[in-house]
């Protein structure tokens, strides 16, 4: 049984690797302890074969409200070695989310703001509920959500993402899906059981295919365009001939 006092809860269910931010009087708000306990428990489903996908949760009304007051007063007061040390911390996490091997989705009810908007932008699956909202508020407090810029970036489009970061005005999850940010938006009441059944769905996929295409989606984000082609065709070959592909291609061709 997971210890409950934690900061971040880890559950396994049949394949799916469930993490819990688990400071609901928080609003589940980020500090040191809350990405340490990310970072080890990604690090942990991703060495565990069984793992098929990873959904990264918030406990109680929301999903992360962003830093918390304490980390807040301590970015306020801390060198520039010590900031530099912070923010490192979080690009790490982001850069671990696109190494994990399976797919690592952000189930999103109530709000996710700040740096819990950045989070669930940085998961390669955005799941919301109907009412869940998203942000970036940190110009109001002469702040910049710089991190994520490079992954919203990639994630809407030019204009958009100079309006989320600009004007740090909340979103609802329809107008979210709208604009890229979003993959799907579910019912309030049948949240979790949409996206029990949604990454379920990984089982049925092979999970050599599925780790070589996140790898290779992300990997040529720094190509250009010849030799993104050349890499796809070097993943292609990996991929022909792994045990998945050879008894994939043999199911299908004694299909009658």
């Amino acid at each position: 049984m997971p210890d409950e006092n934690k900061a971040v809860l880890c559950t396994n269910e049949a394949g799916i690797r469930r993490i819990t931010l688990n400071r609901p009087e928080k609003r589940n708000a980020l500090n040191d302890e809350v990405l340490a306990g990310i970072t080890e428990a990604l690090r942990e489903a991703d060495g565990d074969e069984r793992t098929t996908a990873i959904v990264i949760n918030g406990s109680g009304k929301d999903f992360c409200a962003g830093a918390d007051l304490s980390a807040l007063k301590n970015i306020s007061e801390a060198s520039v070695e010590e900031n530099m040390e912070n923010a490192r911390s979080l690009v790490d996490l982001f850069l671990l989310i696109r190494k994990v091997r399976v797919p690592v989705v952000a189930a999103v009810s109530g709000r996710a703001l700040a740096g819990g908007c950045g989070l669930a932008s940085a998961c390669d699956i955005v799941l919301a509920s109907n009412s869940a909202r998203f942000g970036y508020p940190e110009v109001k407090i002469g702040f910049v959500p710089a991190i994520v810029m490079a992954i919203l970036r990639r994630n809407v489009s030019e204009k958009r993402a100079f309006e989320l970061v600009t004007r740090g005005e909340e979103i609802g999850a329809e107008e979210a899906k709208q604009i890229g940010l979003v993959n799907r938006v579910f019912e309030d009441e049948t949240f979790g059981q949409e996206v029990t059944a949604y990454v379920h769905r990984f089982e049925k996929t092979s999970k050599s295919a599925v780790s070589l295409t996140k790898s290779l989606l992300y990997q040529i984000d720094g190509l250009a365009f010849l030799e993104a082609l050349e890499t796809g065709a070097e993943v292609n070959v990996i991929a022909r001939m792994s045990d998945d592909c050879r008894l994939g291609i043999a199911r299908f061709l004694q299909k009658p």
